[in-house]
C-alpha cells in the first residue's frame, strides 16, 4: 500500500504510466485488427460475445504474465543456437505467432480474391466460422502479443502496479474500440484487404524479430498510417462519385 501511495505522489510514475498506456494501446492495434477480422466471419449474433471473450482473455493472460515477471524475463535467455543466432523462448513464440499470422492473412487474402475456387459450400463455411475455432485462434495470437507486450513493459518500468494499471487501461480501450472497428471493417470491403495486408506485414516482422532482425515499430505504424490515409482518400473519392451519380439520376 505504501508503494502505491508513493507512486501516486511521484510525477515520474505518472509519466511512466501514460507512456506505457500509449505503448500498450499502439501494440494492441495489431491484436484488435486480427480479432475484428476473425469475429466478422462469425454469425452476427456471436460476434460481440466473441470479441468480449477474446479481449477478456487477452487481459487475463497479460495480468497472469505480469504475476510471473521474473519468469517472463527469463524467456529472453537463449535456449539453443542456430545460424549464428541464439534463440530464446520469446524468439520461438514470436516466430510461431508470425508464421501463423502470415498463414492466416494469406489464406484470407486468397479467399477474398478468388472466393469461387473451392465451391459455395466452402465459401459458406469460411464466412461462418465456428465460435470455438475463432476463440482458439484469438487465444493463440493473444499469447504472442501478450508476451511481446509484457516484455516491453518490463523494460520500461520496474514497478508492477504501473504495469498492471497500464494493461487494464489499454485493454479497456481495446474493448471499447473493438465493435466500432469491426463494424467499420465490415462496411468497407476494401478495408478488409488493407487490414489483411497489415496482418501479413506484422506477421513478417514478428518472424524477423524472432530471427534476430529487429524492425523498429515506428516504421511499421508509419506505413500503416500512410496506407490508411491513402485508403481514406479513396473512400472519400468513391463517396463523391456515388453522390455525383445519384445527383445525375435525380436530374
Amino acid at each position: 500500500m505504501q508503494e502505491i501511495t508513493a507512486l501516486l505522489q511521484d510525477p515520474a510514475a505518472w509519466i511512466a504510466l501514460i507512456t506505457l498506456v500509449i505503448m500498450e494501446v499502439v501494440l494492441g492495434i495489431d491484436n484488435l485488427v486480427f480479432i475484428s477480422i476473425l469475429t466478422n466471419k462469425l454469425p452476427p449474433e456471436q460476434r460481440e460475445k466473441a470479441r468480449r471473450i477474446g479481449i477478456g482473455l487477452a487481459l487475463v493472460m497479460r495480468l497472469a504474465l505480469l504475476g510471473t515477471v521474473a519468469w517472463i524475463v527469463k524467456l529472453t535467455a537463449p535456449v539453443f543456437e542456430a545460424f549464428g543466432h541464439g534463440f530464446s523462448w520469446k524468439d520461438i513464440i514470436l516466430i510461431g505467432g508470425g508464421l501463423f499470422l502470415v498463414w492466416k492473412a494469406t489464406k484470407e487474402i486468397h479467399h477474398n480474391v478468388d472466393p469461387q475456387e473451392e465451391g459455395e459450400d466452402f465459401i459458406a463455411s469460411s464466412r461462418n466460422g465456428t465460435f470455438a475455432a475463432a476463440i482458439g485462434q484469438i487465444l493463440l495470437l493473444d499469447l504472442v502479443f501478450s508476451v511481446d507486450s509484457i516484455i516491453t513493459a518490463v523494460g520500461m518500468t520496474p514497478h508492477l502496479p504501473i504495469m498492471v494499471a497500464a494493461v487494464i487501461i489499454a485493454v479497456t480501450v481495446m474493448l471499447v474500440a473493438a465493435t466500432p472497428l469491426a463494424n467499420f471493417i465490415e462496411k468497407n470491403p476494401t478495408i478488409v484487404m488493407l487490414a489483411l495486408g497489415f496482418l501479413l506485414m506484422i506477421g513478417t516482422t514478428l518472424i524477423a524479430d524472432g530471427m534476430g532482425f529487429h524492425v523498429p515499430k515506428g516504421y511499421i505504424y508509419a506505413a500503416m498510417a500512410f496506407s490508411g490515409l491513402v485508403e481514406g482518400l479513396n473512400m472519400l473519392a468513391r463517396r463523391k462519385r456515388q453522390a455525383a451519380k445519384a445527383a445525375k439520376k435525380l436530374h
